[in-house]
């Protein structure tokens, strides 16, 4: 097999040095960098002068960088989302693309109930109270300060019913939830538990509202003060798909006015964030660092998934187009 220029530019998130990849390394000779920055060409240049193949995770792909990838034919993104791809120019190349997919269901299910669980039962306040001696001091077997609802016979709404959202209601049909999803095509297949509904019913009538839709012109800032208008005020929103699906200053007003009851965000519009952002010190907003998908089995299905792309690009197929 001829051996393919192969470069990684921005590997560190997906690989901080407890995975290997050699299963990449298989198909050509592979340069691997933690971090590459979009507006340093020289760099990119040095790094791209002689690459068939680019791998990217958030790195951007448009005009400007493409002019440092002479030789690229083939740019795998190493997500699901591939938002950071400016489609134009690279067909404009012929330049083939691919994404990866339903890697991080798991994982990011796994995250969206951790989040909710802990919003819900305040665990780490227990345990920092318990721990400072109060449960000792009590006068009674147990104390509790506020309400711990139950998860059983709640609506969790899945704006997007593709992998990640199937999984989702599936453990929340578990947990005893009803479940009501979006999708483009209301004839997809669907299990009995899941009702499809149109955006203002799921805005309406979700309890909890989790996005999984991809960024598009359509729904980028779909959460804005209409729609959030639109939902209970003990709703709680999560968002663990992009972070500009939703107008934060919205977001932010309705949880400061008690529009929702709360937020539980690991995506924010900027990333890294400002310091300055208001969303980071609100209350009823539980902010993680964009980590949903990164499980370890995830992230090693994710490089396997970047090399079966790969070695089907290397065998004349495309696997996983995104256009």
């Amino acid at each position: 097999m001829n051996r393919k220029e192969i470069v990684f530019l921005d590997a560190f998130t997906n690989n901080p040095g407890d995975l290997s990849f050699e299963s990449i390394s298989l198909f050509g000779n592979l340069k691997v960098f933690d971090r590459t920055e979009s507006t340093d060409l020289e760099l990119i240049s040095e790094r791209c002068e002689k690459a068939e193949i680019v791998i990217v995770n958030k790195f951007p792909v448009n005009e400007m960088t493409l002019t440092c990838m002479p030789e690229v034919k083939y740019i795998v993104v190493a997500a699901t989302g591939y938002n950071n791809i400016d489609i134009e120019s690279v067909k404009k190349r012929n330049i083939q693309v691919s994404n990866v997919k339903g890697y991080s269901s798991e994982s990011v299910t796994q995250h969206i109930f951790a989040s909710i669980l802990t919003l819900l039962n305040k665990i780490e306040y227990y345990d920092h109270q318990v721990k400072n001696g109060r449960w000792s001091a009590s006068l009674d077997f147990c104390f509790y300060d506020h309400s711990i609802l139950e998860l059983s016979g709640k609506t969790m709404g899945i704006f997007g019913y593709g992998n990640i959202g199937n999984r989702v209601g599936e453990v929340a049909h578990a947990f005893g939830m009803k479940i009501i999803a979006t999708v483009p095509n209301i004839d997809k297949v669907k299990p009995d538990y899941v009702t499809f509904v149109d955006e203002d019913a799921i805005f309406r009538d979700s309890d909890f509202l989790s996005l999984h839709c991809p960024l598009t012109d359509a729904t980028s800032g779909i959460i804005k003060k209409s729609n959030l208008l639109k939902m209970k005020n003990t709703a709680i929103l999560i968002n663990t798909a992009r972070g500009k699906l939703i107008e934060e200053r919205d977001l932010f007003y309705a949880l400061d006015h008690g529009v929702i009851a709360g937020a539980i965000l690991d995506v924010l519009t900027q990333e890294p964030p400002a310091i300055t952002n208001p969303l980071l010190n609100h209350s009823k907003c539980l902010i993680t660092p964009h980590i949903a998908w990164a499980g370890q089995q995830s992230r090693k299905k994710l490089i396997e998934g970047i090399a079966s792309n790969i070695s089907a690009y290397c065998s004349g197929q495309w696997l996983n187009r995104i256009f």
